[in-house]
């Protein structure tokens, strides 16, 4: 078998895992989660270019908001298919095939419960009953609609001669989507894959739609049964971007998503999730229900690709396989994060350090680390502008040095005055005026060192704890068609403001330096 014919027989047996999104509908019912219309026909619209192949957009019986939601969706998003969900009722059935009249691919997702402790305390029906309405209600819609979801809630505590029943009978009706949702999220990855094979093996017509896996995670099983799902024979996921959804929320779309992707040659399964947008449609929706995700939350969390340890650190450094089994660049996030703090070790320091543009010899290193350790005693993370800062502490003399300053601001008009040690040394000393203090000072480091920097923004704020707090200034400047960022830290802040300016100015100096070194090298 060549290559090409191996690449190919890959292709067909792949799997492909149809993804229902219910973060509009399961996900939106939750407490705090609430959307409005317009924010709902937002959050369509990143789950259409996600990926989604169905969108539950709300529960049209429920609510005008809901009715209105749907609406505003189904003039405007064409692709994915638009789902709505409806008790076996015929008013609510009524309901929803109005609120899909401007769907270009509507899906009515009817449920009723069938579990035993449903049916006598929530319905007061007897199986015969629950059957029968199933059966009715199908077939009623399927006068008006081909796209039907059948869901049998709380069918993981479903007797399952009784389950089997039922789907057989919703089957027959004209369902073309089964869904057996883990309501409660009481069931076991074993448990649920036996399921659906049964399912598959026993019911007349099983094989012939597609078997739809609903986990809630009140034990923290949802993604996990729902993988077990699809070894099982599932061919759609339902799912919430964050997993959000009632009580403890529903399997986690990005989860799932890259479960499979990352996993792929085990599962032998894929979506068609553009997973370069999760942590972007995340975003969003954090910003939208105002419900951020937890730090170390899966593929999302700000901490799913940070690391602190030096020796996870270390082994990043050497190959990126060591500690992450998926790039962080796939699921959208942009690099990366080496967080510097108390666990934090040597190699992890320098790497930073030569991204910041300072080269060290051992000797120097050795300084810095030490004062390094000793900041990380006083916060839990050291930033870039911390190291800097660090250098400056240190005395690194690749750049402009600031050797004595005086800022007056006493007419109309403030000056400054600033003596500086230049790269080889030489004392240079300028005075201008300006607006204020500020503004006389960055004019008097501007005539002093040649350099001319447009600001863009400005901030002062503490640094540190109690007694060893240092004032920072933070300033975003443009030099030609690039802009910079600079910081600066001294007890006093005029002080920082020009430590922040000539952040830059010496960074553009070791830029220039670098680029005439590789220059040099070129024309050697």
């Amino acid at each position: 078998m060549n290559a090409q014919q191996s690449q190919a027989q890959t292709q067909v047996s792949q799997a492909r895992i149809r993804v229902f999104d219910t973060t509009l509908r399961d996900g939106e019912q939750s407490p705090g989660c609430s959307m409005t219309p317009p924010q709902k026909l937002v959050m369509a619209r990143a789950l259409a270019e996600l990926g989604a192949d169905v969108i539950e957009t709300g529960f049209p019986a429920s609510s005008q908001s809901d009715r209105e939601a749907m609406a505003l969706i189904g003039r405007e998003i064409r692709e994915p298919v638009l789902a709505v969900l409806s008790r076996c009722l015929q008013a609510d059935i009524d309901t929803s095939l109005r609120a899909l009249e401007a769907a270009a691919r509507p899906r009515l997702h009817v449920f009723l419960s069938t579990s035993p402790l449903h049916r006598e305390h929530k319905l007061r029906m007897s199986r015969q009953q629950v059957l029968d309405r199933v059966v009715e209600s199908i077939r009623y819609a399927k006068g008006h609609i081909d796209d039907i979801e059948f869901s049998t809630e709380d069918g993981t505590r479903t007797e399952e001669d009784f389950l089997h029943e039922v789907v057989a009978a919703a089957i027959e009706a004209g369902a073309t989507t089964i869904n057996i949702p883990d309501t409660v999220g009481f069931t076991t990855p074993e448990e649920i894959r036996g399921i659906f094979q049964r399912l598959i093996a026993q019911v007349p017509g099983a094989d012939k739609v597609i078997l739809s896996a609903h986990c809630h995670n009140d034990l923290g099983l949802a993604v996990a049964n729902t993988l077990a799902a699809i070894e099982g024979g599932a061919r759609q996921v339902e799912c919430t971007i964050n997993g959000i959804g009632e009580r403890a929320g529903n399997c986690a779309l990005e989860e799932i998503v890259m479960a499979l992707k990352v996993r792929n040659a085990f599962f032998e399964a894929d979506t068609g999730i553009d997973t370069r947008r999760l942590v972007p449609t995340s975003q969003l929706l954090q910003r939208l229900i105002g419900m951020p995700v937890q730090r170390n939350k899966a593929v999302v969390g700000s901490n799913a690709f940070a690391h602190e340890s030096g020796i996870h650190q270390h082994g990043m450094l050497r190959h990126r396989g060591t500690y992450e089994i998926m790039r962080p660049q796939d699921v959208g996030w942009p690099d990366t994060q080496m967080v510097l703090g108390r666990h934090s070790g040597r190699a992890a320091v320098e790497q930073r350090l030569r991204a910041l543009g300072y080269y060290l010899e051992e000797a120097e290193l050795d300084l810095v680390f030490a004062d390094f350790k000793a900041l990380c005693e006083q916060q839990r993370v050291v930033t870039d502008a911390d190291l800097q800062a660090l250098m400056q502490d240190t005395g690194d003399g690749e750049g402009y040095r600031l050797a004595s300053m005086t800022v007056s601001d006493a007419g109309q008009r403030a000056s400054a005055t600033v003596e500086l040690s230049d790269p080889d040394g030489r004392r240079v000393a300028e005075t201008a005026e300006g607006d204020g203090p500020v503004d006389a000072l960055f004019a008097a480091l501007s005539a002093a060192t040649g350099v001319q920097l447009s600001l863009e923004s400005y901030q002062v704020h503490s640094v540190g704890l109690g007694t060893d707090a240092r004032g920072e200034a933070s300033l975003s400047v443009r030099h030609g068609e690039d802009e910079y960022e600079g910081t600066g830290t001294s007890r006093d802040i005029i002080e920082a403001s020009a430590l922040a300016w000539l952040d830059v100015a010496n960074r553009l100096l070791r830029q220039r330096r670098a680029a005439g070194n590789s220059e040099q090298l070129a024309t050697a």
